[in-house]
């Protein structure tokens, strides 16, 4: 029995030796794998915590199903830029140059609604802000080459970065935000041509009741963002504002109006959280109110010099003692 614990303690001195060599043999000062890079992942794609990795092949079939779904509804985007008086050459030059669907229906709904070009163009132009921040965390994720950057901006959407942080290693994240980007913009494109060549033939749009089909693929695509409370809010306070601005305001400026909800609802939801923090807490934040300004505490004063008296006059009866 002495003998098996003597050699396990061999056994055990000498790993330990191995693991100080081993880390020692990094240079002093030197990041491990998972500090080499800003999101916490290795120069191979692993996280820094050792998660599982996803199969490429599972990867590509959700880009795929992404992509697919969503590259469908340019035919209804096709239609509704036809039948707002665009041209097939400008409604294809939109999908080819913007690429960003939300923008899109946007401004040929407010050039639709008769609305000033440049008005449209500026509401589009705010719902297309937000792709700059996915922008930011995607160049962190994905660390592509600076070649390959301006490019792959044009990409940058709201599906391509939620298949994109969906993926646990960064190899994962690049194939599925390039499956997903090409697949998108591949059938993105080809629809919308289609859309616009059927609205052309069709004739009037509207007797058919296709006028419809751009705001309905807007809601459609915006219905499954709503997953909050605040959010549910923002977009309800957006559609009043929207809808009873609509008969008062030119076309395309409710919209721009409606904008403001988002703003308004964050700021009165900042101040509820405030109040809760202060709140939660009352007797900890009388103390520290108390410990910083303490002449606001006579009572406590009172005590305090009570004892400092207490403990003189024990004093000195020791010392007449």
């Amino acid at each position: 029995m002495a003998e098996q614990t003597t050699s396990a303690a061999i056994r055990a001195g000498s790993q330990g030796a191995g693991s100080e060599r081993a880390g020692s043999a990094r240079e002093p000062g030197a990041p491990g794998l998972a500090g080499r890079h800003g999101d916490g992942r290795s120069e191979a794609g692993r996280p820094a915590g050792g998660g599982a990795e996803k199969a490429d092949s599972a990867v590509v079939r959700d880009a795929l199903g992404v992509g697919v779904a969503v590259g469908l509804s340019g035919f209804a985007f096709g239609v509704t830029s036809a039948g707002s008086g665009l041209s097939v050459l400008q409604t294809c030059a939109l999908s080819l140059l913007v690429f960003t669907g939300a923008s899109q229906f946007a401004l040929v709904g407010a050039i639709a609604a008769g609305g000033n070009p440049l008005t449209a163009a500026a509401g589009a132009f705010f719902l297309g802000v937000r792709n700059s921040f996915y922008g930011l965390r995607l160049s962190q994720l994905l660390a592509l080459p600076r070649v390959v950057r301006p490019f792959a901006a044009h990409w940058v959407i709201d599906e391509t970065a939620a298949v994109g942080l969906a993926q646990p290693t960064r190899r994962s994240a690049r194939i599925g935000f390039t499956v997903t980007g090409l697949t998108l913009y591949v059938l993105w494109n080809l629809t919308t041509l289609l859309g616009a060549l059927g609205a052309e033939a069709i004739g009037d749009t509207d007797a058919w009741g296709l006028d419809a089909a751009g705001p309905a693929v807007f809601l459609a695509l915006l219905a499954p963002m709503l997953r909050t409370s605040t959010d549910r809010t923002v977009a309800g306070i957006a559609v009043i504002l929207g809808l009873g601005l609509l008969p008062v305001l030119p076309a395309g400026v409710p919209v721009l109006v409606a904008a403001l909800a988002a703003p308004a609802v964050l700021y009165v939801e900042g101040r509820r959280a405030a109040r809760r923090a202060t709140g939660e807490h009352p007797q900890e934040n009388a103390q520290e109110n108390a410990q910083e300004n303490p002449q606001e505490n006579p009572r406590e004063n009172a005590q305090e010099n009570s004892q400092e008296n207490s403990q003189k006059a024990a004093g000195r009866q020791g010392e007449g003692r």
